[in-house]
């Protein structure tokens, strides 16, 4: 039998075992974005420099110009990508934390909610940002601005966990 193109049985190499380690899928994309679309594969993401040089919040140190690496951002931010989500905030109950209002926070979903962590709660289906203490078997949510009261969790109430903060983005 003579084969003119088209699939062939067993041709090709096995799935999985390219470059990826994993199946892939051809896409078409404008040729101007080849590069940079090729570079963020490569890269997982964006990086950008890194400089080893620490910038003084005190007395002014006299700066220089040693580069340390590249900072992948999404690595550097998100530990467990499947796992993880942003969220913005709103309101002032965790300004004492360095939260405040507007910020995302990146929220990790496989991290234990320890107590002491800031969380993101739902409260009878209400969600807010506080940090969980858990006390004589008791669990409260608790805000970092002294013009609000810390929440006392009671039985009957439904509380889950989604997720502990780990990071902010802040604007300055």
């Amino acid at each position: 039998m003579n084969h003119r193109g088209g699939k062939r049985e067993g041709a090709g190499r096995p799935r999985g075992t390219g470059k990826f380690g994993e199946t892939t899928q051809a896409i078409r994309v404008p040729k101007r974005m080849v590069d940079v679309i090729l570079e963020f594969v490569d890269h997982e993401g964006y990086t950008l420099p890194l400089y080893g040089t620490k910038v003084s919040a005190g007395f002014p140190s006299p700066a220089d110009d040693f580069l340390e690496g590249s900072l992948n951002l999404s690595e550097y931010l998100i530990k467990n990508p499947p796992a993880t989500f942003f969220v913005r905030v709103t309101g002032d109950s965790m300004i004492n934390a360095g939260l405040f209002p507007n910020d995302i926070l990146v929220v990790d979903r496989s991290l234990p909610a320890n107590d002491n962590k800031i969380v993101i709660a739902a409260l009878n289906g209400e969600l807010t940002v506080k940090r969980l203490k858990k006390k004589d078997g008791q669990v409260f949510l608790m805000p970092e601005n002294p013009n609000y009261k810390p929440i006392k969790v009671m039985e009957h109430q439904d509380l889950q966990i989604w997720g502990v903060v780990t990071n902010v983005i802040h604007a300055v």
